[in-house]
């Protein structure tokens, strides 16, 4: 199965911040021959992008440790409220993940830290998830015919999909140094943003030099020669797992919750200059800019200004803290951002070292991978 064209084979296999999520840069391509070591035949980046494209994935297993210091205000708890799902965490530290790929309808990945685990399984039109502290689970059925899998983090892969998805002239493309990732000699693309407002110095995807598939991802924050976001396999076996292994054994004791199967959305695009897209919740979304410095722009209903104030939508675990405690915990978390204002408006900021969040007294929230100042600018349109 091509890896490149099977968007399903990727999308399973990353955590993708904030600031990743909306990388949408293109690239000119470069011709720089890989480093000498280790000793790999030289490849130019159009070469290595080809390899990318026409790779084929039909199974793999392994360990992936994906690291993140984004520069972020405390707003882990908030992002918790705002979810109610731990991968949240993601967002900061360092976070060691199993991973399982059988195919476009298998997957599983495994969230472990101290205090116990988080799993993630697809088998077939069938969705489990399983929280070891609270040794309870939940269980959807995927509408027939539905073929994205669940979204998940887990490896290089899918990041690496979303930075190389256009191809222009917004982003320089060479090839970086050879090196050695899980034990695998890999190639290195370097993706370099060429518009200065972004806030993206660089991305590197490491390449298997066999198998093409992408084993490291990092991001580097302008200024920075450390990685601000990297998720990368410490170990990776391309056998196809056992079938065992997407198969949902519960613990003795385990609650099950059936949820409703969500209704796929719709997949038309708008043309430029369309309406902003109507979310179900009561939001308008649409983007300024193109590339490396797209801004998203969503504007909430007047019923519910900023999207932040709704006690229930930001309610904390069943029974523990319910309306009140969610709805204080956003008053603190917000009343600590710095307070901004200028000819377009007021309101408070987010800033990280990779991207930059507006949330306007108004009812919008700006994002991207970009400075206040193209926020601000983006925020008077």
């Amino acid at each position: 199965m091509p890896i490149f064209k099977n968007r399903a084979a990727l999308r399973w296999l990353v955590p993708v911040t904030a600031g990743v999520a909306v990388i949408g840069g293109g690239a000119a391509v470069g011709t720089l021959a890989a480093g000498a070591d280790p000793a790999l035949p030289p490849r130019t980046a159009a070469q290595l992008l080809d390899d990318l494209r026409t790779s084929r994935l039909d199974g793999l297993s392994g360990t992936v440790v994906q690291r993140a210091d984004l520069g972020l205000p405390p707003i882990a708890d908030l992002a918790g409220l705002a979810s109610g799902n731990e991968l949240t965490s993601l967002l900061t530290g360092t976070h060691t993940l199993r991973v399982w790929y059988g195919g476009p309808e298998r997957q599983r990945l495994a969230l472990v830290d101290t205090l116990g685990e988080h799993d993630m399984l697809r088998n077939g039109r069938d969705v489990w998830t399983w929280n070891s502290r609270s040794n309870t689970a939940s269980h959807r059925t995927l509408p027939a015919g539905e073929a994205a899998t669940p979204s998940a983090p887990a490896t290089p892969a899918d990041a690496a999909d979303r930075a190389l998805a256009a191809i222009d002239p917004s982003t320089a493309v060479t090839v970086g140094r050879s090196a050695r990732v899980a034990g695998r000699d890999v190639y290195e693309l370097v993706l370099t943003p060429r518009d200065a407002d972004s806030l993206v110095h660089q991305v590197r995807i490491a390449l298997d030099a066999k198998k093409h598939v992408p084993l490291r991802f990092e991001v580097l924050a302008d200024g920075a020669d450390k990685p601000a976001f990297e998720v990368a396999f410490t170990q990776v076996d391309f056998r196809t797992p056992d079938a065992d292994q997407f198969r949902f054994n519960p613990r003795p004791g385990v609650t099950v919750a059936e949820e409703k199967a969500e209704k796929p959305e719709s997949t038309g695009k708008r043309l430029p200059g369309a309406a902003a897209d109507r979310r179900p919740n009561g939001t308008d979304v649409r983007t300024v800019g193109t590339g490396w410095t797209t801004v998203v722009v969503a504007r909430f209903d007047a019923s519910a200004p900023a999207g932040l104030a709704d006690p229930d939508a930001l309610r904390g675990d069943k029974g523990q803290g319910g309306p009140a405690a969610g709805a204080d915990a956003v008053a603190k978390v917000l009343g600590g951002l710095p307070k901004v204002s200028g000819d377009w408006g007021s309101g408070r900021l987010i800033s990280g070292k990779l991207f930059s969040v507006l949330l306007t007294d108004d009812g919008r929230v700006l994002a991207g991978l970009v400075t206040p100042e193209r926020l601000y600018q983006a925020a008077r349109g």
